[in-house]
């Protein structure tokens, strides 16, 4: 199967052809950097991040470049109320960034372009549209006129004579257009700025991405990408500038992702339900939030809440522990040998390619990791009882292992050893674990029982007990109960 993505210009799924074979330019809109990110923010960079370790994976050279925001309205009022300038602002932010995002996992781009590091070229494009006829200035001010590209609307499907009834005439009278966007902005008494043909000023948000992602990739490059939140009116604007300045395609695939819930609403502080990444780390660790936001399709919207997060550690903790047997293997010497024959370990030999044809239409997560815990309950019945002892056991166990870890780390999932892991797991609130933790052990003691690995059950019920949860089995199955 081939790679197919849900371009949002035309929203369908296509075939990707990168522009040149087997390499891929693309560009991701980062963040403005006036606070700590949000939990939103992590599910657009985990998005892209799997889509980049993807490419890789699959032997494409991928140039990777996202940009941060670095001079913009909220950053000056930021650094108003801190009593600083913009770039302490900036730069303070920047970091928290990195070292939130950083903990999650996140490959660093091949670029992280800045707007203000990028003023002549910012500067080059609006003379360029200006020369040209598609932009006009006014007391200092450059605005593009939307009336002079014909395709504007073609991404978000907005019809333009519909935007012009809703828009507001009055915001500016100086525009010729409600709809016209400014390039760029002259400068107010006491503000950071840049010498320009027009006059000292900064430039607007939209054209800074369109200048930074040409010189960084091109004036027509493979993927542009973002949450669904920019597809208007930033994104709209950055094809309108990029190809009227151009006459060539801006980007040729758009992918976005979906929105993040808050225990079914949408997340909005001004609804007390809003969570910096920052909060979300210093409850859960960062790999468990990582597999949460890859259980998820990326354009799919995904809930929020203390159970999507118990059960997130729940599946990892499953995860680790197939790891942790590994490491044991060869902590016994183990040589890996091969996957045994037969239909039963069809899900265990076949996981490379499923996984494959999972991420192949339209990076689905969600499905990926589904047949790699199919993949890890037949790898289960594998399970060495001593692997020092049944070297012949150990070595098909680690070879199935070993067919899995590279799948494992598209996903950036079980990067730690085991024991780091699960250094001081199993407590929960009051001390307890989660209900999703607990069925999850059940479900896996079964499994080892139904498999004769009585050894294994017995650990999955030790393990149990230490964490305060008390099993009994009978007629009907198991029950557990919190230890009084």
């Amino acid at each position: 199967m081939t790679l197919s993505v849900f371009n949002t210009m035309g929203s369908r799924k296509e075939t990707f052809v990168p522009l040149s074979p087997g390499k891929v330019r693309m560009y991701v809109c980062g963040v403005t950097v006036y606070d700590l990110c949000h939990i939103g923010h992590a599910r657009a960079n985990v998005a892209f991040d799997i889509i980049v370790r993807y490419l890789r994976h699959t032997g494409y050279d991928v140039t990777y470049i996202r940009n941060f925001t670095d001079i913009d309205d909220k950053i000056l009022r930021r650094a108003a109320q801190e009593g600083s300038d913009y770039l302490a602002v900036s730069t303070k932010y920047i970091r928290a960034f990195h070292d939130d995002f950083d903990r999650l996992g996140l490959l660093r781009p091949d670029g992280e372009p800045k707007a203000t590091e990028h003023i002549p070229e910012i500067v080059a494009l609006v003379a360029r549209l200006v020369r040209e006829g598609k932009a006009y200035e006014v007391g200092g001010d450059v605005y593009y006129s939307v009336k002079g590209f014909p395709g504007y609307g073609k991404l978000s499907g907005k019809n333009v004579e519909d935007l012009r009834a809703g828009a507001r005439v009055d915001v500016d009278e100086r525009k010729n257009d409600p709809l016209d966007f400014a390039l760029w902005k002259a400068s107010k008494p006491g503000e950071p700025a840049w010498e320009s043909p027009w006059g000292p000023g900064r430039p607007g948000w939209h054209i800074e991405c369109s200048a930074m992602s040409m010189k960084h990739l091109g004036e027509t490059f493979d993927i542009h990408g973002g949450g669904k939140d920019l597809v208007f009116p930033h994104h709209e604007n950055e094809i309108a500038q990029s190809e009227a300045a151009t006459g060539k395609p801006f980007a040729r695939y758009w992918l976005h992702n979906g929105f993040v819930n808050i225990n079914n609403e949408k997340m909005s502080k001004s609804l007390g339900n809003f969570f910096t990444l920052r909060d979300v780390l210093a409850r859960v660790k960062p790999e468990a939030l990582r597999f949460f936001l890859a259980s998820s399709h990326y354009r799919s919207p995904i809930d929020y809440s203390d159970r999507s997060l118990t059960e997130a550690k729940a599946g990892l903790d499953r995860l680790y522990r197939v790891k942790e047997k590994a490491e044991a293997c060869r902590a016994a010497g183990a040589a890996s040998s091969s996957v045994p024959e037969g239909e039963e370990f069809d899900p265990l030999r076949n996981a490379p390619a499923r996984f494959a044809e999972a991420m192949d239409d339209d990076f689905n997560t969600a499905a990926a990791l589904g047949h790699l815990f199919d993949a890890v309950r037949v790898l289960n019945r594998l399970t060495p009882g001593e692997p020092s002892a049944e070297r012949d056991r150990a070595g098909r166990f680690l070879a199935g292992y070993e067919r899995l870890d590279p799948l494992f780390a598209v996903l950036g999932l079980l990067r730690a050893p085991s024991a780091e892991h699960f250094q001081g797991a199993g407590a929960g609130d009051g001390g307890r674990i989660g209900e999703a933790a607990i069925l999850a052990g059940i479900e896996a003691r079964r499994a080892a029982r139904a498999a004769k690995q009585y050894g294994e059950a017995d650990r999955i019920r030790k393990e149990l007990e230490a964490s305060g949860v008390v099993l009994e089995d009978g007629k009907a199955g198991t029950t557990w109960k919190y230890k009084e």
